[in-house]
């Protein structure tokens, strides 16, 4: 069983109002997008890394993170899309020839093999997964003025996060069904396969530590965990 792992890196992060994208931020002294892929090459049964980088940035990336880091399971480097979806779809056609994948957000620095090794269980089993966490704050759905329109029960509620992981066969054939069609509106890849696929995805216990670098408040909390 050969199973690749994806990892983004071409966003451009408005949010955390910096020239230098989100990824390539230094935490304790490593790039951000360095924690995740290291995750990824120590863990065994994660035979390459296809990273997906900003157009333009495939060199830097090469030679600044893949290279002076050490890290030989990245196969390959290529250009991401205008969204998010565009960049997993160029990760996916790549991948070609695994049997598993490992999707996963390079601004998310704190996966470890833990959660690898949940997800690779529960990939195994129902051919689809995601990690995340229970919602610890109550939740309002709001109306178009701006009001409290409903409050969903706390218990149903789950943090999606990243690696989202699925057999390739189940999440390459969801990508095309979904990107051969016009006005593609889905947030992740899960939605992607309950939008195509008559399959259910299992949702697989992640961390609240593993949060993404979005806003300047994110590194800070993120320098304390590495603190920490």
């Amino acid at each position: 069983m050969k199973s690749t792992a994806i990892v983004l890196a071409a966003g451009k992060g408005k949010r955390m109002n910096s020239s230098i994208h989100k990824q390539y931020l230094l935490l304790a002294g490593r790039p951000v997008i360095c924690y995740s892929l290291e995750t990824f090459q120590k863990c065994p049964f994660i035979d390459e890394i296809i990273l997906v980088a900003g157009e333009g940035e495939e060199e830097y990336c090469r030679h600044e993170i893949a290279e002076k880091y050490g890290f030989d399971k990245v196969s390959r480097i290529l250009p991401g899309g205008r969204e998010r979806y565009d960049s997993v779809y160029a990760g996916l056609k790549a991948a070609s020839g695994c049997d598993f994948v490992y999707i996963h957000d390079g601004a998310r620095p704190f996966v470890d093999d833990k959660m690898l090794c949940r997800a690779r269980e529960a990939v195994e089993k129902y051919q689809a997964c995601v990690v995340g966490m229970p919602v610890k704050d109550t939740i309002k759905v709001m109306d178009q003025e701006g009001f409290a329109a409903a409050t969903p029960e706390r218990k149903s509620l789950f943090m999606v996060q990243t690696p989202q992981v699925f057999a390739y066969d189940v999440i390459r054939r969801a990508y095309d069904e979904v990107m051969s069609g016009e006005n593609i509106q889905v947030t992740d890849d899960a939605m992607m396969v309950e939008k195509a696929m008559n399959i259910k995805v299992k949702l697989v216990e992640g961390s609240y530590e593993n949060i993404k670098i979005t806003t300047p408040e994110d590194l800070r909390i993120a320098e304390c965990f590495c603190a920490k």
